[in-house]
């Protein structure tokens, strides 16, 4: 079994920084891509950031050059630093991976969120 768990949330005034961690731990034997979502109230659910084993990085429109999302394969955690926060940043975020098994299954995985609130 894998397990994905996030940290870091908090709350931080506008203009400021927080930087999230998702580790991934279980039985792991391949991941690939590894994901950050976010959730606000009445809004879409959004793709914020993604990022391959190897690859381009994606970002969505609305954070492009304010995140930034990385990966240490030997910890099995993905990063996303985020920088000048906004109050429309405010959201649940949530990590995802994909974990392909050693008979070559992947298997999407999510973690439970961590609350970031932006507020003065």
């Amino acid at each position: 079994q894998v397990q994905v768990v996030e940290s870091g949330g908090g709350l931080v005034q506008p203009g400021g920084s927080l930087g999230l961690s998702c580790e991934v731990s279980g039985s792991i034997f391949s991941i690939g891509v590894m994901r950050w979502y976010r959730q606000a109230p009445g809004k879409q659910f959004e793709l914020v950031a993604a990022i391959p084993s190897a690859g381009n990085t994606y970002y969505a429109d609305s954070v492009r050059g304010r995140f930034t999302i990385s990966r240490d394969n030997a910890k099995n955690t993905t990063y996303l630093q985020m920088n000048n926060l906004k109050p429309e940043d405010a959201a649940v975020y949530y990590c995802n991976v994909d974990h392909t098994n050693d008979h070559g299954l992947t298997i999407n995985y999510w973690g439970p969120g961590t609350q970031v609130t932006v507020s003065s």
